[in-house]
C-alpha cells in the first residue's frame, strides 16, 4: 500500500451531541456526548488507515489539550509529525438530530505564529520525500493566509508529491492556482471559488475543463445524498449512493476523498474507484465517528451504488 501524508492545519476536538430534535431557545436533552479527535485531514487519515495505507499526520496541535489526539495517533499507528503550539486546539460542537440534520458550532481555532508556520514548512521539507501523496484538508487557522497555503502547496508539489486539496473559500481559490493533482469541493464551494454557477452538469463539465487546463487532473464534485461527479482525462462519471439510515453526515466527504485516493493510487478501474469511494461515504453517514467499521456492510453498500457515464440520463 501507499505512504500518505495527511495535513490538517486547523484540527478540532469534535463534541457530537445526538438528540431527537433540536428545539432552538429551549432546554434540549442530549442522548450522549461523544468526543473525537478530528479535523478533515485527521478524518481522511483514519479511513486511509482502514484501507491499509501507512499514514503520517501533520499540522498544528495545541499543547494544552493533546491527549485525545495523541491517543488516536497511537491507536491508529500514525506517524506523528504535528507541530505543537501554545494554547488549546479548538472544539467544534456537532448537534445531530434523528433525521440526520447536523448543526455545527465551530470554534475559531488557534492563532498560528510565523515561527510555527516556518517550523511546519521545515518539518515538511524533511519528512515529505518518500510519501506517494499528500492530503491537505480543512480550513485555515487564524494567522495563516491563503497565500501562505499556496506556498506550502507549491513546496509539496515541488517535492514530487501528488497534492490532494479539500478546502473552501479563499483557501480553495488560492490552492487552485498551483494545479493540485486532485480536488474535492462540493457544488457550492466550487461555484464560490470559480465565481460561476455549478448547478447543471454542463456547467460542471465546463468548469472541469478549465481546471484540467490549469493542471488539475482529477475534479471530484460532491452533491451529498445526490451523489458525486468525477471528471478526469477520459473519465466523466456519476455515482448515486444507496439509500441508508443517516446517523450523521459528519465525515462523509472526508471518507469519499479517502476512497478516491485509495482507488487512484491502486490504479483501480475508474468505475471501481468511484463505486467504492461512494460506498465508503455512504457507510460514514450511518455512524458517528470515522473509519470503516464494518467490511460486510461496506460490501453491501458497494453493491447498491450506481455508476454511470455523465452522458447517460
Amino acid at each position: 500500500m501507499a505512504r500518505i501524508l495527511s495535513l490538517t492545519l486547523n484540527p478540532a476536538l469534535d463534541l457530537t451531541v445526538p438528540l431527537a430534535r433540536l428545539e432552538p431557545g429551549e432546554v434540549n436533552r442530549s442522548e450522549a456526548m461523544i468526543t473525537h479527535a478530528a479535523g478533515k485531514g485527521v478524518n481522511v487519515a483514519q479511513v486511509l488507515a482502514d484501507l491499509g495505507h501507512q499514514v503520517t499526520v501533520c499540522g498544528f496541535l495545541g499543547e494544552d489539550n493533546l491527549q485525545a489526539f495523541e491517543t488516536l495517533i497511537a491507536r491508529r499507528g500514525f506517524v506523528d509529525a504535528f507541530i505543537r503550539v501554545p494554547g488549546e486546539t479548538r472544539s467544534n460542537i456537532k448537534i445531530v438530530e434523528h433525521n440526520g440534520r447536523v448543526t455545527d458550532v465551530n470554534g475559531p481555532g488557534l492563532v498560528i505564529s510565523e515561527q510555527a508556520q516556518q517550523a511546519l514548512l521545515d518539518q515538511l521539507a524533511r519528512i515529505a520525500p518518500g510519501h506517494d501523496a499528500v492530503v491537505v484538508a480543512g480550513s485555515l487557522p487564524l494567522g495563516v493566509s491563503p497565500q501562505w497555503l499556496q506556498g506550502l502547496l507549491v513546496q509539496l508539489k515541488n517535492q514530487g508529491l501528488k497534492v490532494v486539496l479539500d478546502t473552501s473559500g479563499e483557501a480553495l481559490r488560492a490552492g487552485l492556482n498551483i494545479g493540485p493533482w486532485l480536488i474535492k469541493p462540493n457544488t457550492m464551494e466550487l461555484a464560490e471559488a470559480l465565481d460561476c454557477p455549478m448547478d447543471s452538469v454542463m456547467q460542471q463539465v465546463q468548469a472541469a475543463a478549465r481546471l484540467h487546463s490549469q493542471g488539475i487532473e482529477h475534479v471530484v464534485i460532491s452533491h451529498g445524498a445526490d451523489g458525486v461527479n468525477w471528471f478526469s482525462s477520459g473519465t466523466a462519471l456519476h455515482a448515486t449512493p444507496p439509500k441508508v439510515s443517516v446517523a450523521s453526515t459528519v465525515g462523509a466527504g472526508d471518507s469519499l476523498l479517502a476512497g478516491m485516493l485509495h482507488g487512484l493510487l491502486n490504479f483501480d478501474v475508474p468505475e471501481t474507484t468511484l463505486r467504492r469511494a461512494t460506498a465508503i461515504a455512504a457507510l460514514a453517514v450511518t455512524q458517528i465517528g470515522f473509519g470503516i467499521s464494518d467490511d460486510a456492510q461496506l460490501a453491501r453498500l458497494e453493491s447498491g451504488v450506481r455508476v454511470r457515464p455523465l452522458t447517460e440520463q
